[in-house]
């Protein structure tokens, strides 16, 4: 059984990829009063599943009337696309989770295959890197520029 907040996202996700735009408008609380569920629940959903890292880009306007807009960020061309996520994303630091994401998102565009994003995501692991955790986040985020620009050069 799949949980509300896989619900939602699955939700968003199909109307997003329907959108003639590429972008959609929602209000918090109708699409709460939809799925039975607190505003707040909606703020989780666009909060850690509709990430820059995942792709999306996400702006709302508060108060009466506001709105959230989400859209799915376009990958313009390779070069552009690794200095977003070695110099923006990735940066001198990142966590498994947020490496993870990004691995996720070069699988879903394409980019990738799922044996090099298995293999990515071993590589980056807090198993395989076993040392202490300011280290490691260095580590992954070295491992991680690295192992892009060597697969947009290809």
């Amino acid at each position: 059984m799949r949980n509300i907040s896989d619900v939602i996202e699955q939700h968003l996700k199909r109307i997003l990829q329907e959108s003639p735009t590429g972008s959609i408008e929602i209000q918090r609380s109708e699409l709460a009063d939809l799925f039975q569920c607190v505003p707040s629940q909606i703020n989780y959903v666009i909060n850690t599943r509709f990430t820059i890292e995942k792709g999306y880009i996400v702006e709302s306007k508060r108060g009466g009337g506001g709105f959230i807009r989400i859209r799915k960020g376009q990958i313009v061309n390779r070069a552009k696309l690794q200095e977003l996520l070695t110099e923006e994303l990735i940066g001198d630091s990142i966590s498994q989770s947020v490496g993870h994401s990004i691995i996720d998102r070069l699988l879903e565009e394409g980019i990738i295959n799922s044996r090099e994003a298995l293999l990515m995501k071993t590589a980056t692991s807090r198993s395989v890197l076993g040392v202490e955790l300011e280290l490691r986040d260095q580590l992954r985020a070295n491992i991680l520029k690295h192992m892009i620009a060597a697969i947009l050069i290809r």
